[in-house]
């Protein structure tokens, strides 16, 4: 298929690759890479064309961000917060929902839009909440602490989700839009972090921000039981951009592996660390988990563009984050062995690499959650059922 190089071009994405290393180790934002790519239309890579965007689906844009990821991981993951409200707001409107077509016209105006969603000490995001909602006329209250808010430097507009609880025996789920001018809006100073350092992913802190009736997309009941096309749409282009992104970064770990091999030397070896039998078992091992992967994550992603009417597509999806982000975990932590310890200076781009690779699998539908809910969704047990154990 052909690349979109008016979106990302070679030239872009050489300059991503040099600055890429240098927001690591400031530990600050991409910025001059975000403002490329808002020039050069990224931003509304997944917008209609009819709304100006490039109207691609899940399946080019998950091809679009392997690029990207491969020069700057960071980059395309923060990015990816903001795509994939507009993927969302895409979907819905095909299936005839305008409940999200502003969130559309919003982008083609230059609004940025990023998740609110992640809370310590919750780990079904989307479907249970930490934060509170209140009702109040002609809106919501919205409070709470969220956690891993990338895009922080630039964001307009927070999606976020909170519950409602005035009814105890029916807990509602509030999701919803909040402009960053917002009362009771605080951004809180965080990210310090092991990888993926240039996302500059702050807390931010909610307290009685009110968020108006026309910016609330749903209100629904908590758990599986409110779950419909919005949060389907939501697990799809995040945890398929997660995986994206992690992929394209393990991509970048191999070619770095078999460029480096053959001129790697030993004293035991007649030719090049390229000829040692465990070199090319550990490259076979990573090449088999890279394409396997691939087409795990290149299936989940035509199949959801295409519409393809899969029953289990919770499974399907929470399925494909994890096993493409454990493969990639995988590929990148043999191409640090193979370094044989050069891959430890910071001067090789491995080490920045293996880090970035960690936080994967911190992103909703870590293994345990992800063996819970394709365990029980498998096994017919409900996932709202209490208690869930036992």
């Amino acid at each position: 298929m052909e690349t979109r190089t008016d979106l990302l071009s070679d030239d872009m994405l050489a300059r991503f690759d040099e600055r890429a290393p240098l927001y690591d180790r400031e530990n600050r934002f991409f910025s001059e890479d975000f403002e490329e790519l808002r020039r050069s239309g990224y931003l509304l890579a997944t917008v209609p064309t009819e709304f100006g965007g490039a109207g691609l689906g899940l399946d080019e844009y998950s091809r679009l961000q392997r690029r990207l990821a491969y020069v700057a991981p960071a980059t395309a993951l923060a990015v990816n917060m903001h795509c994939y409200w507009t993927g969302v707001a895409a979907d819905l409107l095909r299936a005839g929902d305008d409940s999200c077509r502003w969130i559309l016209e919003k982008a083609v105006e230059g609004e940025v839009f990023h998740a609110l969603h992640g809370e310590a000490g919750n780990d079904l995001p989307l479907l249970l909440a930490v934060a509170t909602a209140e009702r109040r006329d002609g809106g919501w209250e919205i409070s709470g602490h969220k956690i891993f808010g990338s895009l922080t430097p630039v964001w307009t507009y927070g999606g976020f989700h909170a519950m409602d609880t005035s009814d105890p025996d029916h807990p509602q789920i509030v999701h919803g839009f909040l402009p960053r001018s917002t009362d009771g809006v605080e951004i809180i100073e965080t990210w310090d972090t092991l990888g993926m350092r240039a996302t500059q992913s702050q807390d931010t802190i909610l307290d009685r921000a009110f968020v108006p009736d026309d910016l609330v997309a749903l209100v629904c009941p908590s758990g599986f039981a409110g779950a419909g096309l919005f949060q389907l749409s939501i697990f799809a282009w995040a945890l398929l951009g997660f995986a994206s992104v992690y992929l394209g970064a393990a991509q970048r770990a191999f070619d770095i592996t078999i460029e480096t091999m053959p001129k790697r030397t030993s004293i035991a070896l007649m030719n090049s660390m390229a000829h040692h039998p465990e070199v090319q078992h550990n490259v076979a091992e990573m090449r088999i988990a890279y394409d396997a992967a691939e087409a795990t994550l290149d299936r989940a992603a035509s199949d959801w563009t295409n519409g393809v009417e899969h029953a289990d597509w919770p499974v399907r999806l929470v399925g494909t984050r994890f096993f493409v982000i454990n493969q990639c975990f995988d590929i990148v932590d043999r191409a640090l062995d193979l370094s044989g310890g050069a891959g430890v200076f910071r001067r090789n781009r491995l080490e920045q690499l293996f880090r970035d690779t960690r936080m994967g699998r911190f992103h909703p539908g870590n293994t345990l959650l992800a063996h819970e809910l394709v365990g029980k969704l498998c096994l017919g047990i409900d996932p709202d059922r209490a208690p869930r154990w036992g």
